[in-house]
């Protein structure tokens, strides 16, 4: 099998529907219908990892996935912001609000930058082995965004660019030297039928 890695973005959530920094909520029960149908689709993996929110963990429960938790998967950190709906902190912080969508470096909620977020998934992907195996990990849409800004070497402000949905699937691909964006797109039930 090809080296691959395979980011799935975890399923709904009330607060995802809500628009909500981050949190530790569990998948409503749409996303989890949604991913009980999906169960069985990652048939070959050498490594499952997921996120350690509640979200990711149930999301990898439900596709029968035998998972460990990875620290590194975690969502970006939103410091004070974290539970808050967008529209309250538009309301209460609406100069942070713009800076932090506008300049990727800054972190008005006290948590982390885009940056760091990007570094911290960069790390991850270039451990040694990541480029030798097929690594399955449940995570968030800020991880998955993180991964395809450093993969395809756009600028930072790219980061906001990229719609990830629950569920989907990115995959990406390497050479042992290079890592390339190979697909992105809903999980079907046939996802593992190509090596």
């Amino acid at each position: 099998m090809a080296p691959r890695l395979t980011l799935i973005c975890h399923a709904s959530t009330r607060a995802l529907r809500a628009a909500t920094f981050g949190g530790d909520d569990p998948i409503d029960e749409v996303g989890r219908a949604k991913t009980e149908r999906l169960a069985g689709s990652i048939r070959r993996a050498d490594q499952c990892l997921t996120s350690p929110a509640l979200r990711a963990r149930e999301t990898a429960a439900a596709l029968g996935l035998t998972a460990t938790v990875d620290e590194r998967l975690r969502e970006c950190d939103y410091g004070r912001w974290t539970g808050l709906k967008f529209t309250q902190v538009l309301v209460r912080e609406p100069r942070k609000l713009a800076s932090w969508m506008s300049n990727p470096s800054s972190a008005p909620h006290g948590g982390e930058s885009i940056p760091q977020l990007m570094e911290r998934v960069a790390a991850w992907i270039r451990e040694p082995g990541r480029n030798q195996i097929h690594t399955v990990a449940v995570t968030h849409a800020s991880v998955i965004r993180a991964a395809i800004v450093y993969v395809i070497e756009a600028q930072p402000q790219s980061f906001w660019r990229i719609d990830v949905s629950p569920l989907s699937l990115t995959d990406l691909r390497t050479n042992g030297r290079r890592w390339v964006l190979r697909s992105m797109g809903p999980m079907t039930a046939s996802d593992e039928a190509e090596p």
